[in-house]
């Protein structure tokens, strides 16, 4: 900042560089406060619909963490949430909002389920290539937007938003079509050969590699984003956009890159909920993911690693629903208010944090 002297000339003050460590703390402590506050707040209507909060909480845990299958179900339900959104947190970093996670993984799902069901070759390559397909497909649809975005000027908002319901409908004709299996009553695809599906973590459980998949690029993200140049490019990007101009880095490259790369990981992600999950392809599964996983980035300061326990309070959250509405009698949407108040009071906090050091 420049501050006129007395002589009419600028003197250099020192701004603080904010400690990352320091930075992480106060957004890990805002995001427990907003979550605090949301289950407080959520409690008023369980009450006022005669039931106890303390019972219905618990039966969401007992119902989340109750045994191996349900903590396995949870850890499922959390992986493509991770994916997706450490590819929006990215995109977030550079001042891009990538709201097409939904029809990024739709059409990675439906590269995927072709690949497995069309490729020949040993079933682990096959299994790859599946995976690397819908990684393509998923860049391509993400990569269709941004060059809307460059070539048209239409923000990416609208061009991801109405892509979401493009990618669903044609996986939608794809199963109602050439993919369907014939004679089911439900539009879905034949199930894939075992051998190409994702293997187990552990004998016994339903939880699959998908999770271990999904930490490792968090991982990578967060040294991609603090470590690299690419990664400054995209911060500065966000922070800037005069600022990179000055230094030379190109706004479109940045916003193509870095929709290829979120489109990528939603694209994996797809392929992961197809072969780890469902074994074949089924009509709707992507909707929901898309969404969550922006609230996900938001929750978690578009931080890719703090991703990670934020989509994790999501599945876990989610998972114990059903025996929440099953046992006490509150209906498990609930949750989704429990999801929406914590976004709320996490943004606020964020809002009331830079107008302090505004001040």
């Amino acid at each position: 900042m420049l501050l006129p002297d007395s002589v009419g000339q600028s003197t250099q003050v020192a701004q603080p560089v904010p400690d990352r460590t320091s930075e992480r703390a106060r957004s890990a402590l805002r995001a427990v406060i907003a979550v605090l506050l949301a289950f407080l707040v959520t409690s008023v209507p369980i009450l006022l619909s005669g039931k106890s909060p303390l019972v219905a909480y618990w039966s969401l845990i007992g119902g989340a963490f109750g045994s191996l299958d349900h903590i396995a179900f949870a850890l499922n339900k959390s992986t493509p949430y991770v994916l997706i959104a450490v590819g929006i947190a990215l995109c977030f970093r550079a001042g891009i909002i990538n709201i097409g996670g939904e029809g990024q993984v739709a059409v990675g799902g439906l590269a995927t389920s072709w690949f497995a069901l069309n490729a020949g070759g040993p079933a682990f390559l096959v299994m790859i290539l599946a995976l690397a397909g819908g990684v393509a497909a998923g860049a391509a649809w993400a990569g269709l937007a941004a060059a809307i975005r460059l070539t048209r000027g239409v923000h990416e908002v609208l061009s991801t938003l109405l892509l979401n319901f493009i990618g669903v409908l044609v996986v939608s004709a794809a199963l109602n079509g050439a993919m369907g299996e014939p004679g089911a009553g439900f539009p879905q695809s034949p199930l894939f050969d075992e051998s190409v599906c994702l293997p187990k973590l552990f004998t016994g459980s339903d939880l699959h590699v998908g999770l271990a998949i999904a930490v490792i690029v968090a991982v990578g993200a967060q040294i991609l984003l603090w470590r690299t140049r690419f990664g400054f490019r995209l911060r500065l990007l966000g922070g800037s956009r005069s600022a990179a101009d000055y230094a030379g880095v190109s706004f479109a490259g940045g916003v193509m890159s870095v929709m290829l790369l979120s489109g990528g990981l939603a694209g994996l992600a797809g392929g992961i909920e197809v072969l780890g999950v469902h074994y074949r392809l089924i009509e709707g599964f992507s909707q929901g993911f898309g969404f969550t996983a922006v609230a996900v980035a938001l929750l978690a300061a578009a931080d890719p690693l703090a991703v990670v326990p934020a989509a994790l309070f999501f599945g876990f959250l989610q998972a114990g629903a059903l025996a929440m509405q099953r046992e006490v009698g509150v209906p498990s949407s609930l949750v989704f208010v429990i999801q929406g108040l914590s976004i709320v009071f996490a943004l606020c906090a964020m809002g009331l944090d830079r107008r302090r050091r505004r001040v």
